[in-house]
């Protein structure tokens, strides 16, 4: 009994193992919507930017790109933001949904869809725990907000 409480436990909590590391691979293979879009996200502070490629266990999308705002403005910035960004380079949007109550935007390009969640709401649907089959794209400290120092972290 034990044992299946274990098992239970770790597929709800799952720690970062050997198998989810060699998942990782790299921000190269992204094409430059999806890098755009990043980009666009990052411009209006965007949190927790995650990409996870999806192709292999998928056939509605090749990528989710998911990232996070502290407030319902901050969702609908980052929402106006990539929209009007991958608009102006040519790129618009096929549907987007849930900008009104700014919970959960999604912006649906096809090849990619882009999620933007306020921070309880991401917390709460926890897509990279539903598609951690998926492999994650290791981003670039300029996109994952890595290369960022603040003022907490250097007192």
């Amino acid at each position: 009994m034990k044992q299946n409480s274990t098992v239970k436990q770790q597929s709800l909590n799952p720690q970062p193992s050997a198998r989810a590391k060699s998942q990782t691979t790299t921000a190269e293979i992204l094409d430059e919507r999806v890098l755009g879009a990043l980009h666009a996200a990052s411009e209006k502070k965007a949190l927790e930017p995650v990409v996870l490629d999806l192709r292999e266990i998928a056939s509605f999308t090749d990528y989710f790109v998911i990232v996070s705002g502290a407030n319902e403005r901050q969702v609908q910035a980052i929402s106006d933001e990539v929209n009007e960004s991958l608009k102006k380079s040519g790129h618009a949007a096929a549907r987007v949904e849930g900008y009104k109550t700014a919970e959960w935007v999604l912006l649906d390009y096809g090849d990619f869809v882009v999620h933007v969640f306020e921070q309880k709401a991401r917390q709460f649907y926890d897509l990279e725990r539903l598609w951690r089959e998926s492999k994650r794209i290791e981003l670039p400290p300029e996109i994952s907000g890595e290369s960022q120092g603040s003022l907490r972290s250097e007192s």
